[in-house]
């Protein structure tokens, strides 16, 4: 059964619905050609609440005619007992409806669908957090692997050994967003490095950062706000990877925010997939400062995104990986490690989905 504050959300709803079907028949909406498209989309929206909750009275009725059947003493058996099996079938559909209607009424995030720049960088710990930035690195793309997403890098910084300084790629796909949101933060590893000889546990630092990727109507940068350098890309160790002056560093004079590439040779192709970081970490400045703006703030939300909060825990000795967010501890760290992520990731999405749930029923 739908809690009372849901039952009256949905009557909210439609009077909203009704009100504005009323609305769209005024001439003055009616000429007002984006106006009207703007209703029309949110009218849209609402029928698939409405006639969900539609659906729901016609089988609470139906279930509730079931249940007097089988109270009535007058009634005979064979009808008692079609009764029985038929409010068996309509509790369970019933169920299910109430769940796709809670679904409906989640707010809707507006870059679920987008596709993602995530970037990665070493933190404390040296070569070790170095080592353990690459294996996050190749466990996410892992994951994309299975999932069929895309995966392009436009920017590393590699070390000697393998280990990656920083990392910034991304994922397309879709309702990538939706699923990859909560990883920013910091992920701490707990293990004995290949080179400790006294098979001591260490304990490193990576920061993983989400972007929503910015397409330009997202957000206009003007020309005059940008400072572009070009210098000679560098590869791991410092030594030159060519002499003409294909990296790219970008300065957004406003924001004071510097992002550089050098992967390729193309100063044009360095340029563009420059400009994508800083539209998208400028969007994200944007999109954060609004949300702390906001007066009712979702208080139990799952985790806040800030690339400084702990997460997560790779424990490899004990083969346990820990989200800190939620308390879901995993003991299959390998499987996790080889882009295993589905059961960490739904249950984040779940806690998220409740948190937001609770947010609808008291707003």
């Amino acid at each position: 059964m739908l809690e009372e504050s849901i039952f009256n959300k949905l009557e909210e709803i439609i009077e909203k619905y009704n009100n504005m079907g009323t609305l769209m028949g005024d001439p003055n909406v009616i000429a007002n050609r984006g106006e009207f498209q703007r209703m029309a989309k949110e009218q849209g929206e609402l029928s698939l609440i409405v006639d969900k909750y539609n659906q729901y009275k016609d089988v609470s009725k139906k279930l509730k005619e079931a249940e007097e059947l089988i109270n009535d003493v007058s009634s005979e058996s064979d009808i008692k007992e079609l009764a029985i099996e038929e409010k068996a079938i309509l509790e369970k559909e019933l169920t299910g409806i109430e769940a796709e209607l809670k679904a409906l009424l989640l707010p809707k995030d507006p870059r679920d669908e987008k596709n993602i720049i995530m970037e990665i960088r070493a933190g404390a710990g040296g070569d070790e957090a170095a080592l353990f930035a690459a294996e996050l690195f190749r466990m996410y793309a892992r994951y994309a692997e299975k999932k069929r997403w895309k995966v392009e890098v436009l920017s590393s910084n590699y070390i000697g050994i393998g280990g990656i300084k920083e990392i910034i790629f991304t994922i397309e796909g879709k309702g990538i967003f939706s699923r990859m949101k909560f990883e920013s933060g910091v992920h701490r590893v707990q293990r004995v490095p290949a080179t400790e000889a006294s098979g001591r546990i260490h304990t490193s630092t990576i920061t993983v950062a989400v972007l929503a990727e910015a397409a330009e109507v997202d957000l206009t940068i003007e020309a005059k706000d940008l400072r572009i350098d070009t210098f000679c890309a560098s590869g791991p160790g410092g030594q030159g990877v060519n002499t003409t002056h294909s990296a790219v560093r970008i300065t957004h004079i406003p924001s004071g925010m510097v992002v550089s590439c050098q992967d390729e040779r193309s100063q044009i192709k360095n340029r563009d997939r420059g400009m994508r970081v800083l539209r998208s970490r400028l969007l994200e400045k944007k999109e954060a400062e609004e949300k702390a703006k906001r007066v009712q703030e979702r208080r139990g939300q799952v985790g806040t995104g800030d690339r400084s909060e702990k997460i997560r825990t790779y424990n490899f000795p004990q083969n346990r990986i820990t989200d800190h967010r939620i308390g879901l501890t995993l003991h299959r760290l390998e499987s996790v490690m080889e882009g295993d992520l589905d059961e960490m990731l739904e249950a984040l999405v779940i806690a998220d989905n409740a948190e937001k749930l609770k947010e609808v029923t008291v707003g």
